[in-house]
């Protein structure tokens, strides 16, 4: 087996690359927020992806070249999980608070821990996040938008099939030749569907691109490679625990850079899902 040269990033703990790109996707995504009325979410999302392929690729350059058939057809699946995520959890927050939206995205991590087991205690967890969302349904004496949880809870599935696709295709490549390549596919799936909504912005307001590209290599091109080296060295089990901070840290962004607050029963909901998807991942068995 050939060992790739070590990097001043690999010798960072796997644990603290992985809150790093937590605190930086989330705020980014409240930034991206702020600018909804301006581009729209489906303009937000092919901005951002494709700026971040572009970064990535002039930054990376990929050997793909000699790469088998089965290293593409992962390529594949993480463009598709990467490109779905960007897209439909932009369409929740147009429509939800980003905590809420970013707690109901949690699924994902929680589902790729959970799954297969048969043991009455992961069934506990799943049933304790399970009354975290129901409790989210109720703000304020009305209901959620049911078309931004719905956005969130396909935005969850393709954060697993992310983080399922990104571990598997990480032990086939080098580096983050495998990412760079898959934020192509990305940015090619979702680029032409925000075309509608990101040409005018762009030629209105050419400055936002400047603005994308700052917004690509804090929500894109930061997290996505740390997360991807770090999900080298560690379980996705692991990954999952740590990817549960991300509500908290989505409701602070919320509060700080788009003046969102949340109610107590919300802030209580977004408890219990951080718990059952902390406490699924810890208390499964290895597989």
């Amino acid at each position: 087996m050939v060992r790739t040269p070590e990097t001043p990033v690999d010798r960072i703990p796997a644990g603290a690359l992985v809150v790093a790109a937590v605190f930086s996707v989330q705020f980014g995504n409240a930034i991206v927020g702020s600018l909804f009325d301006r581009v729209g979410p489906f303009g937000a999302a092919s901005l951002r992806l494709g700026c971040g392929a572009l970064i990535l690729l002039a930054l990376v350059r990929p050997a793909v070249r000699g790469w088998p058939r089965h290293t593409w057809l992962g390529v594949l699946l993480l463009g598709l999980g990467l490109g779905g995520m960007n897209l439909f959890i932009y369409l929740a927050i147009d429509r939800i608070p980003l905590g809420v939206a970013v707690t109901i995205e949690l699924m994902g991590p929680l589902a790729v821990a959970a799954v297969g087991s048969r043991r009455l205690l992961d069934a506990g967890w799943v049933l304790l996040a399970v009354l975290g969302i129901v409790m989210l349904g109720v703000q304020g004496g009305g209901a959620l938008d049911a078309a931004g949880a719905v956005f969130a809870a396909v935005a969850a599935s393709c954060w697993a099939l992310y983080i399922v696709a990104s571990s598997r295709l990480g032990a086939r490549v080098s580096g983050v030749d495998g990412l760079a390549a898959a934020m192509v596919v990305a940015a090619m799936v979702i680029a032409p569907l925000g075309a509608f909504q990101a040409l005018p912005a762009v030629t209105a307001d050419p400055v936002l691109l400047a603005a994308f590209a700052g917004v690509a290599v804090l929500t894109s091109v930061i997290p996505y490679a740390l997360e991807f080296t770090a999900l080298k060295r560690m379980p996705t089990r692991v990954f999952g625990v740590l990817s549960s901070l991300g509500p908290a840290v989505a409701a602070v962004a919320g509060l700080a850079v788009l003046g969102q607050s949340l109610t107590a029963l919300q802030i209580g909901a977004i408890a219990l899902v951080v718990v059952a998807s902390a406490g699924v991942v810890m208390t499964s068995r290895r597989r």
